[in-house]
């Protein structure tokens, strides 16, 4: 019965023109009208009603839509048809082609406006898919806010994008759309998620798409979202033209690592390069410092093989992904190939040795510092800090101390880090007034002193017992603003107390409980009961033992065996 109504109700819509007359319209209204409620509410022979089936009522509501039906005449018709997800989806099908992708659209808004009918996530991919395979990009972009404001905690509307996409075959500029409206919304790590959800499964984004995002992160401050695009962009092998690039350096200077990049890259290349060489540079040094040399040499590769950099620069940076990674047989092979292309060796080549080579053979690292320099290279301050610190940490402190002098002489200024290894060596050594010597001398240079830089000379004064010295640095440490610290009192603690000026000590125990970052350890009583057992000031170091159980401290087992032996020796004197 039903299969023949359909038929009827089918002849009867292709028979009615699109312009009918009134009186024609309103036959055909009727007739439509009164197939939808057969077909709504079928009858048995015995009279029983049975369910509506979902094709028949989908064809006859799309052939209503082919007729240009308004809302007001698709509700008159269908205001009793139970909408679902199952029977709207249908419906918009039937309508996938471009010559319905309006009705289509009119459809979905009559649905949900006047049916107050809840679209899911998969009717709005469908009606997305009809209206950009119908090139009505305009509307497939609202639709398409609409959808991610409703569902942004819900699917993922790229993976249900893809799920949807064979039904109705839009093309790939679907998700070129939805990546561009994501980053006109201002969520560019949405776009980022969707673009790489989307390049699993094949569908790669446009080179306006990505350069859309990278615009975004840069404007937005996400200037580390913009290099993970950058990287992805080449990783999927779409590479970058002058807009990509201008970009990229805008937010190289917003991060302010332009300037430091240039510098590299002179080093190495000897005069300026192209704004293009120096983001793609950029790209490869930050994969390097983030610990990924093997990712930067296989993309450094693939630059190399586009002419996306320069030789030696490619070169350069390989040895250096290398030397991060200890693998010092493959830099040097690296190397000589570079020498063989007729690259030439540069401070950047030497120093990224050096420094892999000062951590494993520091006479390795001083004879290419010496061959360096035969080659007329200059060195510059990376290149003498890692052999200060090589130097130092292998107890040769007065070659480290050398090479500093060195460095101050040449007009570069040593890191605090390479500093501290130098006077942490020196004090070490015994050299303690050498190291207070170093120190006023960089001072006088301009360099900015650190808290472990003064922390080694309180602790190499401590070793030679002046007390006097080591309240006189930590004064200059208050002065300087680098005092006030739970490391700072432990170290003024433990040197006092080795200097036999226990109550001084204990004066920046008080004065830690008065700083409410200080919470005091169990270090530094250990250090004060230590110091007055030594003294034989058993009835202070049992008030200072009470103290650390009161507080829920452990004192070291030395601390503890040295304070019960003091106690026994006490009475037994006593009993004497």
């Amino acid at each position: 019965m039903c299969a023949v109504t359909v038929r009827c109700v089918a002849c009867v819509l292709r028979r009615v023109p699109t312009l009918a007359t009134n009186a024609q319209s309103r036959q055909f209204r009727h007739q439509s009208l009164c197939a939808c409620r057969t077909l709504l509410c079928p009858r048995h022979r015995d009279g029983q009603h049975k369910e509506p089936v979902f094709p028949e009522i989908s064809f006859v509501i799309t052939s209503a839509m082919s007729k240009g039906w308004s809302f007001d005449s698709l509700t008159t018709s269908f205001g009793s048809v139970e909408l679902t997800q199952p029977l709207v989806e249908r419906v918009l099908l039937d309508l996938k082609e471009p010559d319905d992708a309006k009705k289509a659209l009119t459809f979905f808004h009559w649905s949900s406006r006047t049916r107050r009918f809840e679209h899911d996530l998969r009717s709005y991919c469908f009606i997305v898919h009809i209206l950009v395979r119908a090139g009505l990009l305009v509307d497939a972009r609202a639709l398409l806010e609409s959808a991610i404001g409703k569902h942004a905690r819900g699917s993922s509307v790229a993976e249900v994008l893809l799920t949807t996409y064979e039904a109705v075959l839009p093309g790939r500029r679907v998700f070129d759309l939805l990546l561009q409206t994501y980053s006109k919304m201002r969520m560019v790590g949405a776009a980022f998620d969707a673009c790489r959800c989307l390049g699993d499964r094949g569908f790669d984004a446009s080179l306006i798409s990505f350069n859309t995002m990278l615009r975004v992160a840069q404007r937005s401050g996400q200037n580390g979202l913009a290099w993970k695009v950058f990287e992805y962009m080449l990783v999927r092998r779409i590479y970058p033209n002058k807009a990509t690039t201008q970009v990229m350096v805008d937010v190289m200077c917003k991060a302010g690592v332009l300037p430091k990049t240039v510098g590299v890259l002179d080093r190495i290349h000897g005069k300026r390069c192209p704004p293009g060489v120096i983001v793609n540079a950029a790209l490869a040094l930050g994969i390097i410092e983030e610990g990924r040399a093997e990712e930067a040499i296989i993309l450094l590769k693939r630059m190399l093989q586009r002419n996306m950099v320069f030789d030696d620069i490619a070169y350069s940076l390989v040895v250096s992904a290398y030397c991060k990674m200890s693998n010092l047989d493959s830099a040097y092979e690296t190397r000589n190939e570079m020498m063989n292309r007729s690259c030439s060796l540069n401070s950047f080549v030497y120093t990224s040795l050096i420094g892999s080579s000062s951590e494993r053979s520091i006479e390795e690292a001083v004879r290419l510092m010496e061959e360096m320099l035969s080659m007329g290279l200059r060195p510059y301050d990376e290149t003498y800090s890692h052999l200060i610190v090589g130097l130092a940490r292998t107890g040769r402190p007065e070659e480290s101390l050398k090479y500093c002098e060195r460095m101050l002489d040449e007009g570069f200024m040593p890191s605090c880090s390479a500093c501290s290894e130098t006077l942490s060596a020196l004090c070490k050594a015994g050299e303690v007034e050498e190291a207070n010597r170093m120190l006023t001398a960089l001072l006088e240079k301009g360099v900015v002193p650190n808290q472990d830089m003064y922390l080694s000379l309180i602790d190499g004064y401590g070793d030679t017992g002046n007390a006097r010295e080591v309240l006189q640095l930590y004064y200059e440490m208050e002065h300087r603003g680098v005092g006030s610290d739970p490391a700072v009192y432990t170290s003024m603690i433990r040197n006092l107390c080795r200097c036999g000026k226990v109550n001084e000590a204990e004066k920046f125990l008080s004065m830690g409980r008065t700083t409410k970052e200080l919470v005091p350890a169990s270090c530094m009583y250990d250090s004060l009961i230590a110091g007055y057992c030594l003294q034989g000031d058993v009835r202070r170091a049992l008030l200072l033992y009470d103290d650390m159980v009161i507080k829920e401290l452990v004192p070291s087992s030395d601390t503890f065996m040295r304070l019960v032996k003091e106690v026994l020796r006490t009475r037994a004197s006593r009993h004497l």
